[in-house]
């Protein structure tokens, strides 16, 4: 970067305006060079106006919109964000990363917003209010029943995020947020704030976004918290000492504001007594502790900070380890050939170095030299190098500091163990963490750790010869599972899936006659109202209506029936075709019907065989079967539309009907709910 360039003033994006703070400001460096980058400043900002602007203009403008409008939002936004993404990674090498580094922050944060924006067009209703289980009955006559909501919060999400991933930070909590109908205010690191600003400002320049959906803070966080309510949520990534310090805001315990928070984590991985030296396990278990200490130079919250081997393997890994980091070239991020850049700022290498110090009272370095550092490329002075430092514990049980410290760089502690029992018992030492890994082939082994760590640990990855091309390993949190940890680590979670959307909502159990409860979950249930009429499928979702039924005439199921399926489908189950063994079984009466001989019988039922808007049946959620039927049984189905989510930008949507299967007693034989396709049009325009 040219010194003589002045750097960037970068600005806040409040209240539906770019904003600069009213003081001089910090100066933010490349982290290879040292050459100014950017000047950060908040002060004199109004923070009470910002959450007040996101309450009363980005809340509704989310809250009037469907999931799946949502959803198509954010894909938008993701694709636009990924046509520009070399404008991300150009300034990304400032913070140190190189381009195999900017990948996961950058390209990994804008595949987590689409992963989410397809998630919930797959697998959440086109409304705008969640349900959460099912309905439940509170009277016998079925007038009175309740049913768990989710409803968007009338509040702000406060993202105060960490240094380490300025795009993947802020998209991985933002896409859960918006999914969710809650508007975010994000407040990255300062060290790398000028990425993150650039994000905002090129996601605001797409107008995709309504307007207070999004604001940004570039700088400290002055009284912010100071004006957070009932209705806000607030998450942090950071140091834990930091995070305690928040989550204890007077505003927060005050208003009881959710805080969720991801802070430091001792991260284990552990080589099975069955993974000696040549086994693939082993080999597995080298690389990615190499790799866990050299991507993003071991800046990664999930990265590796103690490795436990076997006694006996102990030398062999050492010897192996120091190989393979021997050969990973440092120096300018930018540079093709570099494989492991700088930290993010000088300050950021000294407090590495300075926890170091803390590890080697307990540990001896057995590869690379904490303050000296061989370069590929690079100024070792100017820019914030540091090679990666490998330390052996001979006695983990009687230490303190390894099991305590986190040295938040490219540094590993190698301990060995005697017993499986003890490796589980000191990954737990660690007091919390976010994930673990363990490499084996041995299911016994699987089983007996993985056990004992689950509760100290929000992930768990097994890796061996198997999984080893498709594993994601163990440092990459994925936004259809849960990241967090207990203890030490936060005790929050993030992402999962739908679980991340939950976060951001709030769950009311609702209690109300049927029909009203319909009304507010847009779901039939048993007890509303219905209405007959014209065949349910020969109507399009222009005419469909939830309620709509359909009560089919009788089936008479005969022997003949029951032994002709047998016979076609090959189920020859003895409870079908052998009365004595039928009769013997405690369930049975005697020879009884295929239960899909049941479902089948119903589908010819209620079908309506004429090309009309039902375009396809897509499968059968919760099929029950209740109370056997025996030949000379008669069936009748009772088909209701349960549920009608029209699909967004699609000429189609998806219908959940009811189905009950009852006998010639008005006993429900089998239950279920039938998914179907039904043109929004019919015939189509």
């Amino acid at each position: 970067m040219d010194v003589s360039v002045k750097p960037r003033r970068l600005e806040s994006y409040l209240a539906g305006h770019w904003q600069r703070g009213a003081g001089d400001g910090t100066v933010l460096r490349d982290a290879a060079t040292g050459a100014p980058v950017a000047v950060i400043d908040a002060s004199g900002l109004d923070f009470a106006a910002a959450l007040d602007w996101g309450r009363r203009v980005g809340g509704p403008a989310l809250r009037a919109m469907t999931l799946h409008d949502r959803a198509l939002m954010l894909k938008a936004l993701g694709l636009r964000l990924m046509e520009m993404k070399e404008l991300f990674y150009a300034e990304s090498f400032a913070t140190g990363a190189t381009r195999a580094d900017g990948w996961i922050d950058i390209e990994g944060g804008i595949g987590t917003l689409l992963s989410y924006a397809s998630k919930a067009r797959r697998e959440l209703p086109n409304t705008r209010v969640l349900t959460e289980g099912a309905v439940e009955p509170l009277s016998k006559d079925q007038s009175f029943s309740a049913q768990h909501i989710l409803a968007p919060r009338h509040g702000v999400a406060v993202h105060i995020n960490a240094f380490n991933f300025p795009c993947w930070g802020m998209l991985e909590k933002l896409a859960p947020t918006l999914l969710a109908g809650m508007p975010a205010l994000i407040k990255p690191a300062s060290q790398t704030a000028y990425l993150t600003e650039l994000m905002v400002r090129k996601i605001v320049e797409t107008g995709m976004l309504p307007e207070g959906v999004l604001q940004l803070v570039s700088g400290a966080a002055g009284d912010l918290l100071d004006h957070v309510d009932g209705q806000d949520v607030v998450t942090f990534t950071g140091s834990a000492e930091t995070g305690r310090r928040l989550r204890t805001h007077p505003a927060i315990v005050a208003n009881s504001v959710p805080f969720t928070m991801e802070a430091d984590s001792l991260n284990a991985s552990v080589l099975g007594s069955d993974a000696a030296p040549g086994t693939p396990e082993f080999d597995l278990f080298v690389k990615e502790v190499a790799r866990e200490m050299t991507v993003k130079a071991g800046q990664k919250c999930t990265a590796i900070r103690r490795a436990f081997v076997p006694r006996a393997h102990a030398d062999a890994v050492i010897a192996a380890l120091r190989g393979r980091l021997a050969k990973t070239p440092i120096g300018d991020p930018a540079a093709e050939a570099t494989r492991m850049g700088p930290l993010a700022s000088l300050a950021q290498r000294e407090e590495v170095r300075a926890r170091t110090r803390d590890l080697r009272a307990e540990a001896e370095v057995v590869s690379s030299d904490p303050d000296r550092v061989v370069l590929a490329s690079g100024d070792a002075e100017a820019g914030a190098f540091l090679g990666p430092v490998l330390l052996y514990c001979d006695r983990p049980g009687a230490a303190e500091a390894v099991h305590d410290v986190e040295a938040f760089g490219p540094v590993a502690t190698l301990m060995p163990y005697d017993e499986l029992e003890e490796a589980v018992a000191l990954t737990q030492r660690g007091k919390g963490s976010l994930v673990a890994s363990l490499f084996t082939d041995d299911p016994g082994v699987a089983e007996e750790a993985v056990i004992g760590m689950a509760p100290f640990h929000g992930r768990i990855l097994i890796g061996n010869r198997a999984a080893a091309k498709s594993s994601t390993g163990h440092g990459s949190p994925l936004p259809m599972l849960v990241h967090g940890g207990p203890g030490r680590a936060g005790g929050g979670e993030e992402m999962g899936g739908v679980r991340g959307i939950a976060h951001f909502m709030q769950r009311t159990a609702v209690q109300a006659p049927p029909r009203l409860l319909g009304a507010v979950t847009g779901r039939w249930s048993e007890g509303a109202a219905t209405q007959a009429g014209t065949h349910p499928f020969r109507k399009s979702l222009a005419d469909l209506k939830i309620g709509d039924q359909l009560v089919t005439g009788p089936r008479e199921v005969t022997l003949a029936d029951i032994e002709h399926f047998a016979s076609f489908t090959g189920d020859t189950f003895y409870a079908h075709m052998d009365e004595a063994s039928a009769k013997a079984n405690p369930f049975f009466e005697g020879r009884v019907a295929h239960g899909y001989l049941v479902v089948s019988f119903a589908a010819g039922l209620f079908v309506d065989s004429a090309p009309g808007p039902v375009l396809a049946n897509y499968g059968i959620d919760n099929l029950r079967f209740l109370t056997p039927v025996y030949p000379g049984d008669t069936l009748r189905v009772r088909l209701t539309a349960k549920e009608i989510n029209p699909r967004a930008n699609a000429d189609y949507g998806e219908v959940r009907w009811d189905c009950r299967v009852t006998n010639q007693r008005d006993e429900a034989v089998a239950e279920y709910d039938v998914l179907t396709m039904v043109a929004k049009v019919w015939p189509p325009e």
